[in-house]
């Protein structure tokens, strides 16, 4: 496994054991592999605190959501033009995957909790969007080749999938939104202020350039003075220019420039020997910055902070992947009691209108008081509209529940069916629930994706800072250059000898062929070369100042967000841990709370049976069960999330469920995720009937 090299881990480890650092950051200080024992002396800091364990890279490296690679752009090779054609980035699927038809079966979807994550693994919009931010972080990294400046890539987390919060329709749960960019291309995240993210010299741009003019220009100019222009009133001019130069740029710090121009011009001008007139020259000239701007270190720091976006990326659309399956079982669990409370309110319902049906008969018969009977009227209203309310949540979990799986909800039949959860909670003890909270918060130090993004991000902090302090630095630009210059042509039929006043006479000028400007050209016959230094010292630099300084202050508020995440995340997963342990005694508690209800209700009915209870007193009993029922599947639902929560905090669900990162990168779900710790759900359970026999009369 590739790790990190964890900077400031000295007073990283401060979080752990709760004390305030008091030296700042140990810069050269390297965590151990492996998380050290807090009872031994092995992998203790100069302070003598224990590290921080390392946090490991988000693997594979270069996730990729399609099968081209982004970072690697045309080549001339194959094609000539390849590089000045545009990329074709393939259109997003939009249909669902066909496993969701699968599920369809008699005009209901029955769906399992594992069914339910894979499916949001292939078609939640959310994990799409995600999806594409690993080959927009690919562009970042061919740009950063090429010597340009970096873009930037969102990681936060996208979250319009509805739901997953609330269980109920006033409750709300909205969709959210892409919180704040975080990340290699945030700015101001978490309260971080990251704008001089990309400061310092500017790279040399190592991509060559190729640059070319190609002109004929005829020209006709009148003379005022004839004197000058040899008795000609109109000089005729044509010029034909053939420039080229090439460019490029080195990792080093150096540019290198080469010109090669060439002209070739006739004339009726008297004064010119030569028409045509051919003129050649070429200069390469070699710059090296000195100071500002030298080495790979400054020129090549784009590269290495592109990859680190990369990297973050990657973590980022696990993190994204963590956070919505997560969201996909908070909606399930909350589809599984919205389920069963109409289930519950249906048995509610059928035992108030038998009960009401048996006083009727009652009453015709004169043994029971009319009041009876409108108070178990009352109750069957209630439980009316109860059911209404609990059926209609029931279809809003269902209707979140498909927009969390599905990509399109437009098939009339898969938008009509209603979900059939076909999971229930297990109640067997996790071992996260019996593990050591240290261990626990070690295990979350590890896989984090917050802690590896936290970390990745104070390295191009770093290499930010080196920039800045060498933009603190004079322009001293070394350069040399090496060109020379021919000539050549055909002796011109005007050219005048004005010492005798006549035309020269043919052959006194000798005719030079192109082929000789060219030979002359590189034989160092008439050369042109020198050697210079340009220097550029700003006097007050204060420009510069002010950006090196801040760089720094940006990473110290850096290291203090990297603490800050440690605290947090120990916080949260003992938290997490006693909520797991409440959540188990609170259905312990509900479970003993549902079994009397529904003992007392039956001793009640029998009572009622044999003429020693009220109609009021079985309808109290009725409404203790209903609550007792809800008490049950409140709790029961609570735990659930909160152990799927306490996983997703530990970033251990993905391992846990067996889900293959690749995959979710792709979209490309081969391989069902294995939920541990469900049950089958329950048959429902019968109204229970009450007596048609009407009890005796009262002595």
């Amino acid at each position: 496994m590739k790790r990190i090299d964890l900077k400031a881990a000295a007073t990283i480890g401060l979080v752990l054991i709760g004390s305030t650092p008091q030296q700042g950051f140990t810069q050269q200080a390297t965590p151990p592999a492996t998380p050290p024992a807090s009872s031994s002396s092995a992998g203790l800091t100069a302070d003598g605190l224990p590290q921080a364990p390392e946090p490991k890279l988000t693997e594979p490296l270069f996730l990729r959501s399609t099968a081209r690679d982004y970072t690697k752009p045309k080549s001339h090779f194959t094609n000539p033009i390849a590089p000045y054609t545009a990329i074709s980035v393939p259109m997003p699927r939009l249909a669902n995957s066909s496993q969701l038809d699968s599920l369809l079966r008699d005009g209901k979807i029955y769906l399992s909790l594992s069914d339910a994550i894979a499916l949001a693994l292939e078609n939640n919009y959310d994990i799409a969007i995600a999806r594409i931010n690993l080959d927009i972080a690919d562009t970042d990294l061919l740009r950063a080749r090429a010597g340009s400046t970096l873009r930037g890539v969102s990681t936060g987390i996208v979250a319009n999938t509805l739901g997953g919060t609330t269980s109920t329709i006033t409750g709300g749960g909205g969709p959210g939104g892409t919180s704040s960019s975080a990340g290699g291309g945030g700015t101001g995240a978490s309260g971080l202020v990251l704008s001089t993210n990309g400061g310092g010299p500017l790279p040399e741009n190592l991509d060559p350039t190729l640059t070319s003019q190609l002109e004929y220009e005829p020209t006709s100019q009148k003379q005022a003075n004839t004197l000058f222009s040899g008795g000609l009133t109109v000089l005729n001019t044509n010029t034909s220019t053939y420039n080229f130069g090439y460019t490029q740029g080195f990792i080093t710090g150096t540019q290198l420039a080469v010109t090669f121009n060439n002209s070739r011009v006739t004339t009726n001008n008297p004064f010119s020997n030569y028409s045509p007139d051919i003129t050649s020259s070429f200069r390469a000239t070699a710059t090296q910055h000195l100071l500002q701007g030298f080495g790979w270190g400054v020129n090549g720091r784009f590269i290495l902070q592109a990859k680190n976006d990369r990297r973050i990326t990657d973590s980022s659309f696990r993190q994204q992947v963590l956070y919505t399956v997560n969201q996909v079982e908070n909606i399930y669990w909350g589809l599984v009691s919205a389920y069963e409370d109409v289930q519950a309110k249906e048995r509610a319902l059928g035992q108030s209108t038998q009960l009401t049906s048996d006083n009727r008969k009652q009453l015709e018969i004169g043994t029971l008081a009319p009041l009876d009977v409108v108070n178990s009227d009352s109750t069957v209203a209630t439980d009316k509209q109860a059911l209404i309310v609990s059926q209609t949540n029931l279809e809003y979990q269902q209707l979140i529940m498909k927009q969390a799986i599905a990509r399109t909800l437009n098939d009339p039949a898969l938008s009509a069916a209603p979900v059939i959860p076909t999971d229930r909670v297990g109640l067997d003890r996790l071992p996260e629930e019996d593990t050591p909270v240290e261990d626990l918060v070690r295990q979350a130090y590890v896989n984090n994706p917050q802690i590896e993004q936290a970390i990745l991000n104070m390295k191009n902090n770093e290499i930010t800072i080196k920039a800045e302090k060498n933009g603190l630095l004079p322009t001293v630009d070394a350069y040399a250059f090496y060109g020379a210059s021919a000539l050549g042509g055909a002796q011109s039929a005007n050219a005048l000898n004005f010492n005798t006043g006549k035309p020269y006479d043919p052959g006194t000028f000798p005719s030079i062929g192109y082929g000789t400007v060219l030979k002359d050209l590189f034989n160092s016959s008439a050369p042109d070369k020198g050697v210079g230094v340009n220097i550029t010292i700003p006097l007050r630099n204060r420009t510069a100042q002010a950006d090196q300084a801040r760089s720094q202050m940006e990473y110290r508020q850096s290291q203090m967000r990297l603490q800050q995440i440690y605290t947090q995340i120990r916080i949260q997963v003992i938290n997490a841990q006693f909520a797991l342990t409440n959540d188990r005694a609170q259905v312990m508690a509900a479970q003993a709370a549902h079994d009397f209800a529904n003992q007392s209700l039956d001793a009640e009915q029998k009572k009622y049976k044999l003429g020693a209870s009220t109609t009021a007193n079985v309808l109290q009993q009725g409404r203790n069960l209903a609550t007792s029922e809800n008490n049950l599947l409140s709790a029961t639902a609570a735990y659930a999330k909160d152990r799927a929560a306490l996983q997703q905090l530990l970033s251990t669900t993905l391992d846990h469920y067996s889900i293959s990162i690749e995959s979710a990168a792709t979209g490309d779900i081969a391989k069902a995720p294995v939920i541990p710790g469900l049950t089958a759900p329950k048959a429902p359970e019968a109204p229970k009937p009450i007596s048609s026999t009407p009890p005796p009369p009262p002595q």
